[in-house]
Parts: C-alpha cells; structure tokens; sequence
C-alpha cells in the first residue's frame, strides 16, 4: 500500500471512529436514555487528528499504541453487550484495527526510505 493511500486510510479511519463513537453512545445505544458520558471518549480521538490529517510521522507513531485502547473496549463491549450495542462494539474494533494497520504502514513506508 502506498504511503498516500495509508494515509488516507488512517484519516478516513480516525473521523470514522469518532462518528462511530458518538452516534453509538448519544442516539443508537447509549448506556442511559437520552445519551451517555461515555460521548467524552470522542474527545481523546481528536487528539491525534490534526497531526494525522498533516502526516505527522511523530503523530501516527504514538496513535498507533494509542488506538489499542479503544480496539480493548471494543471488544469487552462486543463479548459483554448485547444487540445493537454489541454489533457496534464489533464496528469499532474493526475499524479501530483498520486505523492500526493503516498508521502501520504510513510508518513504515519512512523507515523504507531511511534504509
């Protein structure tokens, strides 16, 4: 994969996950009625945003560990949830290694070029 299409894939994963996040814990299946503090969650994930939006080689390298947070939590929620909010969970850790293995590869394809 090229480092353009990771990037892309990474970006497109993160803002994917961020939607995810909100619509699963403020309409589609919050914890309580009428949404849930665990929204705040899609807050962390802006963190890195900006920086993998840029390309920042530094960026991708620390969100690749700190995407396995949210790959844990989905798939506690997919083994202990059930219905809508356990098919959710799934979507998250799907996406969530989607994000891992795209940042993989963006990082990869500098240290290509350093060799």
């Amino acid at each position: 994969m090229s480092r353009e299409a990771c990037r892309a894939g990474a970006a497109a994963a993160l803002i994917a996950l961020i939607a995810l996040t909100l619509a699963w814990e403020l309409w589609l299946a919050p914890l309580r009625p009428g949404g849930s503090f665990l929204a705040f969650k899609a807050l962390l994930l802006l963190l890195p945003l900006r920086g993998v939006l840029a390309g920042r080689l530094y960026t991708y390298q620390w969100s690749s560990m700190f995407i396995l947070a949210f790959f844990t939590e989905g798939v506690m929620r997919g083994w202990a949830d059930h219905g809508l909010s356990q098919r959710l969970a799934w979507c998250e850790v799907l996406i969530s290694t989607l994000f891992f293995i795209c940042v993989l590869g963006y990082a990869r394809s500098f240290k290509k070029l350093k060799a």
